[in-house]
């Protein structure tokens, strides 16, 4: 095992548009170049430093180029790094981001690379419709039947995501009424903590050109619902079949990017760049494939378990909200079924709320839970914190972050 110690020196994002919302008409490179060139201009650190780009991109219908567009390629030329720099652009769904800073991690302590851009873009609202078969049909004439990629968001052989985290939730006795109380939490926590400022350490306005008048600037994250309630969630009907899975406790499909800058320590002391942060530990597992709701708690017991880090060690965690049952579930899963130690985990879990207000650019949001809980260990004057994601057919990547 590499003894380099692995740093985070800046990190950004965009903020997360509503599916169809501000966002909707972005070039899905220029969404993602917008973070690449931020984060370099945040340490005022020319393209040329970094040695490699590793990039989250689940969805590529939505590039220009949809079959096999290089987006990470794309992507970094728009953001105008230089020709020769090497990239791999990574699709593990939702885990993506933070499974690309996993691997920018490997290649750090490798000694392969010095620096490394590592994160992700999603944009939900270019998703088209597709008509499947046509060519080897013959087609000629007549009508034809589309099929959208966004609805159920589950896979052909498998159910649809939301069900599994129904299922799952049922199995480990967490109620509707949990979903939706923790719901409105997640919005309550963000708004306190947009009032207070703290989405501007990572959150760098977006600047979307109208054909008429000035640009719209996009400043918080569109996902947010500053009137949610229990009472309002509570009149929403379950979805897909499912008993207590509805709009309301799930995230949004949300269009954004996100980028972090990572190096090794050393070579952020020879280019005098202040460290932000510290990458101790980071894992991928997979779990059976309708077990998804289980497998951030999975990946980070297992986590902690190869450090000399405890859960009472951590400040701050965070349970990306794929479902309101993610979190739950994984809570409860982290406490091995006791309730009261559960209840204790969630009350330092997604302290700024997660993906059901901040919403959810699946394959952006991995780098997007690093950087927040970095902040937010900043702010309170350092410790460690642990963030997991799960991700599609129930796979999941946890970190610990040290300041």
């Amino acid at each position: 095992m590499s003894d380099k110690e692995i740093v985070i020196v800046s990190a950004c994002r965009t903020p997360f548009g509503r599916y169809c919302g501000t966002l909707k008409d972005v070039d899905y490179f220029d969404l993602g170049a917008k973070p690449m060139v931020d984060v370099l201009k945040r340490v005022n650190l020319d393209s040329d430093k970094v040695d490699e780009v590793f990039w989250g991109v689940g969805d590529t219908s939505v590039c220009k180029d949809v079959f096999t567009p290089v987006a990470a390629r794309q992507t970094l030329l728009k953001a105008g790094l230089p020709a020769e720099t090497p990239s791999i652009s990574l699709d593990k769904a939702c885990v993506s981001a933070m499974s690309a800073a996993k691997l920018a991690t490997m290649a750090l302590q490798l000694g392969e690379i010095d620096t490394a851009i590592a994160g992700g873009a999603t944009s939900f609202s270019q998703i088209p419709l597709i008509v499947r078969g046509m060519r080897a049909s013959g087609f000629r004439i007549g009508d034809q039947n589309m099929e959208d990629p966004c609805f159920k968001l589950g896979y052909k052989d498998y159910n649809p995501v939301a069900v599994d985290a129904d299922d799952v939730a049922h199995e480990w006795g967490v109620t509707r009424e949990e979903m939706d109380e923790w719901s409105v939490r997640s919005h309550q926590n963000y708004g306190k903590a947009y009032e207070e400022g703290k989405f501007k350490d990572e959150m760098e306005p977006f600047e979307v050109p109208q054909r008429k008048g000035d640009p719209i600037i996009l400043e918080i994250d569109e996902q947010y619902r500053s009137n949610a309630s229990v009472e309002m969630l509570a009149k929403l009907k379950p979805i897909f079949g499912t008993r207590a899975i509805t709009a309301g406790n799930a995230p949004g499909l949300n269009d954004g990017a996100t980028a972090l800058l990572m190096m090794t320590k050393e070579k952020a002391d020879e280019l005098g760049l202040e460290v932000l942060g510290t990458v101790v530990k980071m894992v991928s597992i997979a779990v059976a494939p309708d077990k998804i709701a289980e497998a951030p708690g999975v990946a980070i017991n297992g986590m902690l378990e190869d450090t000399d880090v405890s859960q009472d060690d951590l400040e701050i965690i965070e349970i990306n909200e794929a479902f309101a049952a993610m979190p739950l579930v994984s809570t409860l899963v982290m406490a091995d079924k006791d309730k009261a130690k559960a209840e204790a985990l969630r009350e330092k879990t997604n302290i700024n709320g997660s993906a059901i207000a901040i919403g959810h650019a699946n394959t952006a949001s991995g780098a997007r839970i690093m950087m927040n809980l970095m902040y937010e260990l900043r702010r309170r004057g350092g410790g460690y914190a642990a963030g997991a994601i799960c991700g599609g057919l129930a796979q999941a990547d946890a970190c610990l972050i040290k300041v």
